[in-house]
């Protein structure tokens, strides 16, 4: 298992917690200086993977390692070439941000004057040198995620384990620490992302890996899983429900797979193969049946589709909106 390539390996990993069983075999490999996103649905094992990753969970058979060391044996070892942002904000609101940071770097046992420097050095880098002085409380969301990304970086980890790190934030805050992700892989930092939010997957990841009941179901970068749905879809909203089948009808005629009819939506969706070949005989088809759709449109599938069709099951985030 151990390899230079590998940032984190695991191979088999099992965990119980008395009769539910937490992870069945899971594996996973993340290449060096790469954003894995580790999706999966509530209670699928997301969180328990990270915990034993970041050694701060035993668990009951397999192994693993994290920058080339092993989880169970050199747990101590590992904690140092880490960095680990949870789903909440950790630093004090009341202090400024410089000295959140100083005292994260004084509880990690660096040297005052260590902690400061590497303090100014993380405030510049992610944009927070205008508001160091400001205590963290009057932050924005999304400051103060990046203020939490910088405290996880004050002893310069090799591997950053993320654990949904924009939940609640709005646009504007998800854009801030993505760019900040985006800025750490440059610079050689190697990162497992587990989210609720697909498009984040989307946006970040160079490889995902699906887990569900305790073991990864699927892997592959973004487009290889989308692949998996086929290549283009067309879509076709029409303006009331009773003109569905005839408009699947016309769709069908394109399909290379299964047309799919959603009445709610009034929707028919099906994959084609040669997109504007496709496109043009769906209108034509819907002319000649004297339907005219209230939207037509050609896309690729989407993560979300992809999720649900491996899982059968939405995505925590759709769960919790259901």
């Amino acid at each position: 298992m151990t390899s230079t390539t590998w940032a984190v390996a695991a191979e088999g990993l099992r965990k119980r917690y008395g009769t539910t069983t937490a992870l069945d075999g899971f594996d996973l490999t993340v290449r060096e200086g790469t954003v894995c996103g580790l999706l999966g649905p509530n209670g699928a094992g997301k969180t328990t993977a990270v915990r034993i990753l970041t050694t701060l969970l035993r668990f009951d058979g397999g192994r693993a390692e994290v920058a080339g060391l092993d989880v169970a044996s050199q747990a101590a070892q590992v904690r140092h070439r880490i960095g680990l942002l949870g789903q909440h904000a950790a630093v004090d609101e009341v202090l400024g941000g410089r000295q959140n940071l100083v005292m994260f770097g004084r509880l990690y046992h660096l040297r005052a004057t260590t902690a400061r420097r590497r303090a100014d050095e993380l405030l510049e880098r992610f944009g927070l040198r205008d508001a160091a002085g400001r205590p963290a409380g009057q932050y924005s969301g999304g400051m103060r995620r990046r203020l939490d990304l910088a405290a996880s970086l004050l002893l310069a980890p090799r591997v950053l384990f993320l654990d949904e790190p924009t939940t609640g934030l709005d646009p504007r805050g998800r854009n801030e620490v993505w760019e900040a992700v985006r800025g750490l892989v440059a610079g050689g930092t190697t990162v497992l992302l587990t989210t609720q939010y697909l498009d984040e997957a989307d946006q970040l990841a160079d490889r995902i890996s699906v887990i569900d009941h305790g073991r990864v179901i699927a892997e592959g970068s973004p487009e290889q899983l989308k692949s998996r749905l086929g290549g283009d879809r067309i879509d076709v909203v029409v303006r009331d429900a009773g003109e569905l089948p005839a408009a699947a009808a016309a769709v069908a005629r394109v399909a290379v797979a299964t047309t799919e009819v959603d009445r709610d939506t009034r929707r028919v969706s099906a994959p084609v193969g040669d997109r504007v070949a496709a496109l043009t005989e769906v209108v034509r088809a819907l002319d000649d049946a004297g339907l005219a759709a209230e939207d037509i449109a050609l896309r690729r599938p989407t993560l979300d589709e992809v999720f649900l069709r491996l899982t059968g099951r939405p995505t925590d985030e759709e769960a919790t909106a259901a």
